[in-house]
């Protein structure tokens, strides 16, 4: 299966409000602990080591 890369987000700004409110009021180990176990959620859900793949060097490119 191929990584989806284009918009695919019902409502993309409520998405990124909700992030926000999630991390509001965290410290920065507790933000970042918090990325971590999202990141592993998210990423059972998807389920498929190639398309992880995809995503992890997409992520990787794209802070370049």
């Amino acid at each position: 299966m191929k990584l989806v890369t284009e918009p695919n987000l019902d409502a993309p700004d409520s998405f990124y409000e909700a992030l926000i409110d999630t991390h509001r009021d965290l410290s920065e180990a507790q933000s970042h602990a918090l990325n971590a176990r999202l990141v592993l959620l998210l990423a059972n859900h998807i389920g498929q080591l190639d398309v992880l793949k995809q995503a992890l060097e997409a992520a990787r490119d794209s802070g370049r």
